[in-house]
């Protein structure tokens, strides 16, 4: 069976984005993207500073179990990009045989059958602050080879650019769950004192850009709220 190339393995914490904030999760974090935003907060998923390790599915289920799996039933598979590796799917039948749940986020430019096997699926288009270029037609085919019942969209916010950008996509796709959050534009912030009063900020005036819109009255608009407890630590 072929491994799976796994950076990281961590929790129970909380998810902090989209439809399932607030969730208690573990989370499995694979190395490989085919994007490279320009702000992204995982790049050592892809710019080669960290070396993945190759695990079986019953190796990660057993890691999984020894960090505390027993304290949730809840997984959640992080990048980069899980989408690019279709060997998952082995993955999620040993999810599947223990009763987990599962969620995972991606741009929405690859598509693998074992998607429609996931409970959440956030995609998450890419702004322009990202400085990459989201290809719609490929967005609308993931869009319709995936269950609308697990589906939910999500635009990470910098600026005004941004938030035409996010008008956008909500307005394509008025009828899938839609989640505006802000981005985090200090992630080499390592003081969390200092990071808190820019984050609490960057949230008030995505909110103030939602509720001033004709069209976005029925999006969610939520903070990052793993950078509001723990800032740019990574692994919690």
């Amino acid at each position: 069976m072929r491994k799976i190339p796994i950076l990281e393995l961590f929790g129970p914490t909380i998810q902090g984005e989209g439809s399932v904030i607030g969730e208690q999760t573990m989370f499995v974090r694979t190395s490989g993207c085919d994007y490279r935003c320009d702000w992204c907060d995982s790049s050592f998923t892809w710019d080669g500073s960290a070396r993945p390790e190759g695990m079986t599915p019953s190796e990660i289920v057993d890691a999984l179990k020894r960090k505390g799996a027993d304290r949730t039933k809840h997984v959640t598979l992080s990048g980069g990009n899980p989408l690019l590796h279709a060997s998952i799917g082995h993955l999620i039948d040993a999810f599947e045989q223990e009763g987990w749940q599962t969620a995972v986020e991606t741009q929405g430019t690859f598509w693998q059958p074992w998607v429609n096997r996931i409970d959440s699926v956030t995609v998450s288009p890419k702004p322009p602050s990202s400085l990459m270029t989201t290809d719609f037609s490929t967005l609308d085919a993931f869009i319709e080879r995936t269950d609308l019942d697990r589906l939910s969209l999500k635009v990470v916010v910098f600026n005004e650019e941004d938030f035409e950008f996010a008008q956008t996509v909500h307005e394509r796709y008025p009828t899938i769950p839609f989640f505006l959050q802000p981005g985090n534009g200090e992630i080499e912030e390592r003081d969390e004192a200092t990071l808190l009063p820019y984050l609490i900020e960057q949230y008030e005036t995505l909110v103030e850009r939602a509720l001033a819109s004709p069209t976005m009255g029925d999006v969610r608009v939520l903070p990052q709220l793993h950078t509001f407890l723990w800032g740019n630590r990574q692994g919690v």
